[in-house]
């Protein structure tokens, strides 16, 4: 920290949801369709439109892996360790990881100025209640209000929450975004997939959803399209489910590791493709915890269709992209790749604190970021995320 100069916001934590945090605000009697809680051979689990879901073996985090237990794994494993060893070290639940106050002072003890914080179940519950539109958006409105109300969307100016927003429904969409906006978010978050609505699933620029984006553009607020489960088919490769979990009774690879990147890809050269950027030039988008590598051929793919199809972009889709596109590499990517390929200006610095994937330490990532040039460090390490998380109403 002595030798930066400057303070560091992490633009990727997380905290570990309540056991109330998807009930607490939802009416009773929408819990069959919604999310309820079930005991079984002795653990709990959550209970999604009248499934079982087992994406985590414990929904109530308690106790739970150490964070960044699986560091030296994503580094390629030198130690030849079964990554379900290390995930068993676990620990009681930490204050830090459901209390604003305790989260402030771990943040000072780790040398951080602030963070973005995101969903951890809430990133993952979509895909499971898709085949019904109102119980997302019930489950989601309940959602933000236990967010709300436990973490506030924005602590000391240190702790920004993201509120979780769906377009299962454009008009509770952009409802929901009005009650963000009014509870002072700097931010939204979304999964990286197509909605699925009464009419079926669909692409989410499509002009059925011109209301919630103009809404957006309008805002200024920016939105993180966060790793989740975005329901990306494997394709028969492997069985689809849950593609980020360690779980069962052994781990081997499969496409499904994969999923994380495609899903983003697709998402982001939709959008570009769309002309998205064109319709809305106030949007600011952040790929967070999607990784980068999926760049060089997204950029392959927009340079050859603006060749084969001249005029239907203004200039150059990759310029489009880099002017309103931020990317979150992980932290085990090559970083100075990513700011060539995108500019220091729109690359962000996220560790996953306190997940299994993260950082044991945030400021652990700090020699990734010798490499770069003071200047392009202090904007990857801090302001860049500052600057995402200050409302640019259009």
């Amino acid at each position: 920290m002595d030798e930066l100069e400057h303070p560091v916001w992490d633009a990727d934590n997380h905290y570990y949801e309540a056991v109330d945090a998807f009930t607490r605000h939802l009416d009773p009697r929408d819990g069959p369709r919604c999310v309820q809680w079930a005991t079984i051979n002795g653990r709990q689990y959550h209970v999604l439109g009248g499934r079982v879901s087992r994406a985590v073996s414990n929904a109530t985090f308690d106790p739970i892996s150490k964070p960044g237990c699986l560091a030296s794994y994503f580094r390629g494993n030198p130690d030849k360790v079964n990554p379900l060893d290390l995930i068993r070290d676990s620990e009681p639940i930490r204050p830090e990881y459901h209390d604003p106050a305790a989260r402030l002072r771990v943040l000072d003890e780790q040398g951080l100025e602030g963070c973005f914080l995101f969903p951890t179940l809430g990133m993952i519950y979509e895909e499971p209640l898709r085949h019904d539109p109102v119980a997302v958006c019930k489950t989601f409105r309940a959602f933000n209000r236990w967010l709300a109300e436990d973490w506030t969307l924005d602590y000391q100016d240190r702790i920004i929450s993201a509120p979780y927003l769906s377009l299962a429904d454009v008009d509770w969409a952009v409802e929901e975004l009005e009650w963000a906006i009014d509870a002072g978010a700097r931010m939204i978050v979304m999964r990286a997939g197509a909605p699925t609505t009464v009419l079926g699933r669909r692409n989410p620029f499509d002009p059925m959803f011109a209301p919630f984006w103009a809404r957006l553009n309008e805002s200024g607020l920016a939105l993180v399209v966060h790793a989740g489960d975005s329901g990306a088919s494997s394709d028969g490769y492997a069985d689809d489910g849950h593609s980020f979990s360690f779980s069962g009774a052994s781990y081997g690879p499969t496409i499904k590791s994969f999923a994380i990147e495609k899903a983003v890809h697709d998402y982001l050269l939709s959008m570009v493709l769309a002309n998205h950027f064109a319709k809305y030039p106030n949007l600011r988008v952040a790929s967070v915890e999607n990784g980068a590598e999926f760049l060089p051929d997204l950029f392959r793919k927009l340079r050859s269709q603006a060749r084969k199809l001249p005029g239907w972009f203004r200039e150059d889709p990759v310029e489009i992209f880099r002017r309103h596109v931020w990317i979150n590499p992980f932290w085990e990517d090559d970083l100075t790749a990513v700011v060539e390929w995108v500019g220091a200006d729109r690359v962000i610095f996220g560790s996953d604190w306190p997940h299994i994937e993260a950082l044991p330490q945030p400021l652990d990532y700090l020699p990734e970021a010798k490499p770069l040039s003071p200047a392009d460090r202090r904007l990857v390490l801090r302001d860049n995320a500052r600057s995402l998380a200050t409302p640019r109403p259009a």
